[in-house]
């Protein structure tokens, strides 16, 4: 069988490149944004935050196809903008975990590397199944993903999937959206047995923040990039919290 020809790929979000990275062509990568971290990603040019892209840099390279995603709120604009300049774009959206598989799955189609994103898919749903525990009541976990206002995912994100898969419940899955802004009494109301701080585009992540609003919820810290990037290493923070759901005592 025939190796598929290297293509020229520019990756605008870290997710994006997190996908290249488990399909084994990072050094396929031309121009990626300056948050992406996957390894491999020497050789490429970085064109600025994916949210602010520059667009005549990421042009220089000469893409065949520029991978851009929804997920980050804001993007729409950096994707006008790049499409204006002629360059061949893929736009990812997912909002759930089948979701982000299928993106896995489809990008490893455009690219000739069906088998490869095969794999990767399969081995991210084979993790998620292995992570799944039996509680005497499902736990209500919140996921926060900024402190100030309190932002935390809602319905329509891929968290709400990935905490079904480990047997637990988003404690915001009445809420309508993404994320939404909350009062600290609505988390409250949210009656969580978890809380997840993973604050996207933090320095630093600070539990004890959130440990000071005095609710007597436990509270663990989980990095970006193993939940608030709908790609291969969500796995990352599916380990992370699915340990310490094990640690609660719930009551039925």
């Amino acid at each position: 069988m025939t190796a598929p020809l290297p293509w020229r790929l520019a990756s605008l979000v870290s997710s994006n490149s997190d996908i290249l990275a488990a399909l084994g062509v990072t050094s396929w990568v031309v121009a990626a944004d300056s948050h992406s971290d996957a390894p491999g990603l020497d050789q490429a040019r970085r064109v600025g935050p994916d949210l602010d892209i520059d667009v005549p840099a990421l042009a220089a390279t000469r893409p065949d196809l520029v991978l851009a995603s929804l997920s980050v709120p804001g993007q729409e604009k950096v994707v006008a903008e790049v499409q204006a300049a002629g360059l061949r774009t893929l736009i990812l959206d997912p909002v759930s975990v089948p979701e982000v598989v299928q993106d896995i799955r489809r990008l490893g189609a455009v690219l000739g590397l069906e088998d490869r994103a095969e794999d990767a898919a399969r081995r991210l749903e084979a993790e998620l199944a292995g992570l799944r525990a039996g509680f005497p009541r499902p736990p209500r976990v919140v996921v926060e993903w900024w402190p100030r206002p309190i932002i935390a995912a809602t319905r329509e994100s891929w968290v709400t999937d990935l905490l079904a898969d480990l047997g637990a419940v988003n404690a915001l899955a009445d809420r309508p959206g993404r994320s939404a802004p909350l009062a600290l009494e609505e988390v409250r109301a949210a009656r969580p047995d978890l809380i997840v701080c993973s604050w996207c585009g933090a320095k630093k992540l600070r539990p004890e923040v959130i440990e000071a609003r005095g609710l007597g919820v436990p509270v663990i810290a989980v990095h970006e990039s193993g939940l608030g990037r709908p790609g291969p290493r969500l796995i990352e923070g599916a380990r992370q919290i699915a340990a310490a759901l094990q640690t609660l005592e719930l009551r039925a």
